[in-house]
């Protein structure tokens, strides 16, 4: 009979990291139990656990749970940067560029639920949004393409008052859209993503920005 050797740390800790990248596989160990468990079940142990390495492993890259949910929190929102950037680059017609913005941020949060609520419960800790918003980051994204499509040039207040008002209406209808309410118009305007856009198109704030 062969006997099994029970798995020490030194045995842990010797697995192969996620691609030799323990950071990277720590935080996507954190996305993924965000998303099966949600938060109350995440913690460092979890975590460890879920990469397949040591108890103390996570430690070496993060001091504690916070500073991990940082982490998962900024790669949030340079998902969202690449997933508006997508949209902008995909439209064609500029009058239109503002709505699908919107509608491709409210299926980031729709098809991202526990990554979107950590991505702003860090920055409600904080007091303030990323840095990297205002600096070429998803917020941007909006600015710009507010800026592009405005026949005159924007005054800097007016530019910063309607990027945020753009930036509130798509979180906004990002924490309403599973509401039941909006079942009958999603299904006579063809679907989610239909509906979404329509809403857009109905926000008379875009009205001045479109060509």
């Amino acid at each position: 009979m062969v006997r099994v050797r029970p798995m020490t740390t030194a045995t842990v800790e010797s697995r192969p990291y996620h691609h030799g990248d323990l950071s990277r596989a720590l935080v996507d160990a954190a996305r993924k139990i965000l998303e099966t468990d949600g938060p109350a079940a995440l913690s460092l142990r979890a975590v460890a656990r879920e990469a397949g390495v040591s108890p103390a492993a996570p430690y070496h890259h993060f001091k504690d749970k916070a500073e991990l949910l940082e982490a998962v929190a900024h790669e949030g929102w340079v998902e969202l940067d690449h997933a508006l950037s997508k949209a902008r680059a995909a439209t064609e017609n500029p009058g239109e560029r503002m709505s699908n913005l919107g509608v491709a941020y409210v299926c980031f949060a729709r098809d991202n639920p526990a990554l979107y609520r950590v991505m702003y419960d860090c920055s409600r800790d904080k007091d303030a949004l990323p840095d990297q918003l205002k600096e070429g980051g998803a917020y941007c994204q909006v600015r710009d393409t507010l800026a592009e499509q405005s026949k005159t040039p924007l005054a800097e207040m007016d530019l910063e008052l309607a990027t945020i008002a753009g930036w509130c209406a798509g979180h906004g209808l990002a924490e309403m859209i599973g509401f039941k309410q909006f079942a009958h118009l999603k299904e006579v305007l063809g679907g989610e993503e239909a509906f979404l856009r329509a809403v857009f198109q109905h926000l008379g704030m875009f009205a001045k920005f479109a060509d």
